[in-house]
Formats: structure tokens, sequence, C-alpha cells
């Protein structure tokens, strides 16, 4: 196995966890918070799926998914290509009105379908080059991040999932 596979591996089982986690989950399930100032399901799985877009765009030199395939207005949200929940406000939290879970499905699908070309291009010497980004400052470094943070947030969608549903939902 390529090491690039394995990347794209992980990345899909991120997807595979947030698919069964939203099953069947009505719109109140996904706009619940569990206290005032938590995040929903809706907002988690609409966060994760931003940060994956944002990041993998600005690596690639393209466009977010978000606004060239126009998903900011099935989210009824503005075309702002930073806006991806990082820094919201308790009263962004309770203002996000999350749409159902079809739509945040097919959003996240059609991330992971930039993310797998992108990842699939990149060779060894890639991961090396130089980002404008201040933080992570090297193609691999980034990646590396947006993973764990992929990993993380759709692991938290299956906890609160877990604390709306109860135990079973991985069975669905």
């Amino acid at each position: 196995m390529e090491w690039q596979q394995l990347i794209i591996d992980r990345f899909k089982g991120s997807t595979e966890t947030l698919d069964k986690a939203l099953a069947n989950l009505s719109q109140d399930d996904l706009n619940k918070m569990p206290g005032p100032d938590s995040n929903s399901i809706g907002w988690v799985a609409w966060h994760l799926s931003r940060i994956q877009d944002r990041a993998i765009s600005r690596m690639s030199g393209q466009e977010q998914v978000w606004i060239k395939q126009g998903w900011y207005k099935k989210f009824n949200r503005s075309a702002n290509p930073e806006d991806t929940g990082f820094k919201h406000t308790p009263q962004d939290l309770v203002s996000f009105k999350s749409p159902d879970v079809a739509t945040i499905l097919a959003y996240n699908h059609a991330v992971l379908e930039r993310t797998e070309k992108f990842v699939a291009g990149l060779s060894t010497q890639d991961l090396d080059k130089k980002t404008d980004h201040p933080l992570f400052t090297t193609i691999g470094s980034w990646l590396g991040t947006i993973f764990s943070d992929v990993l993380q947030h759709s692991g938290q969608v299956a906890y609160l999932r877990g604390l709306l549903k109860g135990k079973g939902w991985s069975d669905v």
C-alpha cells in the first residue's frame, strides 16, 4: 500500500463514521445543543467538512467546493470562504440551523472527493513544500493537522449521537 492510499482510506473512514452517526437523525436532533454554549451535531458535521474543504482547496490552489458548487446556499449561509465555524461565539452556535442529513453528507462526500484527488496526486517531496499558512508551514504538516481534526470531529459527532440516541447507533 502506498502512503497516499493510507491517508485517503482514513479520510474515508471519517466519512463512514459520519454517515453512520448521522443516519436517521431528525432536524431537531441535528440542531439540539447538549448545553447552552455547546456545538450541535449538525454544526460539528458542517464544521468538519468546512475546515477540510478550506484547507484542501487552499493547499491545492482551487476554489472551495463550498463556493464553487454552491453548498453555502444549501446551508443557508454566506459564500464567505472563511466561514468555517472557527471562532464562532455561543450566539453563532445558537443561530446555526443545520440542513437535513442528506445535505450535510452530500457536502462532506463532495469534500472527500476533492481530498482524495489531492492526496492521490501528492509525492513524498510535495509533503515538504512550503505553504502560506502561518502555523502549518509545509503541505505535510497542514495535511496531518487537518487529518487529525477531521478524525476528532467525526468522533465528536459519534459521541453526540450516542448522547442523543443511546447505545446501538453504530449498528445502523
